[in-house]
């Protein structure tokens, strides 16, 4: 990407930010939110300090979503939200004109910070970096910490740097693409929350008794977590479906984090999605043989020409010229068709698994918790996010219905497992 792109008044949208504008509704925004706990209760006056801070080295973040007669577009502000107390219902639709047309905002409550993003902005690699970056700099702010900066924690005394604000689709986007039809899978239903309710149950428990029961079965932590998650929605639906060749496949949604495969220092969006998962119709599946096919599946998608072939379709079809040439409002049908079709309609709930968060230990001795959490899909209505910090790991599913059947299930398969759950909520 050009150096001009640090002084341009406007940024385009990248490739996978482009559908979120579109297929966004009145009652539903994409978002996700990362927190950090402390060990002293925050100081909002020096957190704002931190955050003013913090804005100018992270342009793409401050930037206003615009209407354009071909394409959505990103207006630089240089502003940033205004802080704001945390609520009971995180990660609730986020109304952009009440936000100052900002597509993130920062709360705090007791010895919380919390981020929450809209999807147009970045991914759950480029959220988690901001957040780290505030904590760290509101701690060097409140306590004189001295914390080292890494491309995971940045330096707000340095510029920004062109190579973040890059879109790496279209980068390493190759010539050979690889659509992607699926068939509609299972979804849980329930009762309707109104749409500024969202409930949140957080499962935490030792990461290395997971990982051992992992191993065991010769599969990754997040392999693992999705094999439950298919386990427990498998048998969901087949005590509510009667005749088997009314069941529907059981899929999960799990982000790839494309940086790991494809060199890139973007703080956009850059990753993809690979939806492991059985065909019930077949027959009842053992546990284990879900983990198998859970990890065979994750093995042959999550590779580096699968992936780029399937991003490249998706690349090849923003360069269209007559999508190119048609105006928003006919791109926004086409879109939300699209979004229809591939979107949350093709699984039943999403993971998003950071893996392990690691802090120097400058930072650490400050800081006692960190979560992660998915805001509702338009779809799917049960979705889940987690994280490991300090040896726990807090594994996370939020809610837009009254019933709880699938955090009750796979809390009570892992603890049959012999791993320890402890569970909070916010109904609690």
């Amino acid at each position: 990407m050009k150096d001009d792109n640090l002084s341009r008044s406007w940024l385009k949208l990248d490739n996978a930010a482009k559908i979120y504008p579109a297929a966004m509704r009145r009652n539903w925004t994409a978002l996700f939110r990362f927190s950090a706990n402390l060990t002293e209760p925050v100081d909002p006056a020096v957190l704002e300090q931190a955050l003013a801070a913090l804005l100018p080295r992270f342009p793409g973040f401050t930037v206003r979503l615009r209407r354009g007669a071909f394409w959505f577009y990103l207006e630089q502000t240089g502003e940033g939200p205004d802080l704001q107390p945390d609520v009971a219902n995180p990660c609730v639709r986020m109304d952009l004109k009440e936000n100052k047309r900002l597509m993130f905002r920062v709360r705090y409550y007791d010895t919380r910070i919390a981020a929450e993003f809209f999807h147009v902005l970045t991914d759950g690699t480029g959220g988690l970096c901001f957040l780290k970056t505030l904590t760290a700099e509101y701690l060097r702010l409140k306590y004189g910490a001295e914390i080292p900066r890494d491309g995971s924690i940045l330096d707000c005394s340095q510029p920004p740097r062109p190579e973040e604000l890059e879109d790496s689709f279209l980068k390493y986007a190759g010539r050979e693409t690889l659509p992607r039809k699926e068939r509609a899978a299972y979804h849980i239903r329930g009762a309707d929350e109104p749409v500024d309710v969202i409930h949140v149950v957080t499962g935490m428990m030792p990461v290395e008794a997971v990982l051992q029961r992992a191993k065991a079965l010769g599969v990754t932590l997040t392999e693992y977590l999705t094999a439950v998650l298919i386990f427990c929605m498998d048998k969901m639906q087949r005590q509510t479906v009667r005749r088997n060749r009314r069941l529907k496949p059981v899929k999960v949604c799990v982000p790839v984090n494309l940086r790991k495969i494809f060199p890139s220092s973007t703080l956009r969006n850059f990753a993809l999605y690979v939806n492991p998962g059985i065909e019930p119709r077949l027959g009842q599946f053992s546990f284990e043989e879900i983990a198998q096919i859970v990890h065979c599946q994750m093995s042959l998608e999550a590779t580096e020409k699968n992936l780029r072939a399937r991003f490249s379709e998706n690349v090849r079809s923003e360069q269209l010229l007559p999508l190119r040439l048609a105006p928003l409002f006919l791109k926004n049908i086409v879109m939300r068709l699209v979004f229809s079709q591939v979107g949350d309609r093709i699984t039943s709930t999403c993971l998003s698994n950071l893996g392990k968060v690691d802090l120097p230990p400058e930072m650490a001795r400050y800081v006692t918790r960190m979560d992660m959490m998915l805001g509702p899909l338009s779809e799917n209505r049960v979705i889940c996010a987690a994280l490991s910090y300090q040896g726990s790991l807090h594994f996370t599913f939020t809610s837009t219905i009254r019933e709880t059947d699938l955090p009750r299930e796979f809390f009570r398969f892992l603890v049959k497992q012999g791993i320890p759950v402890k569970v909070e909520s916010n109904n609690n």
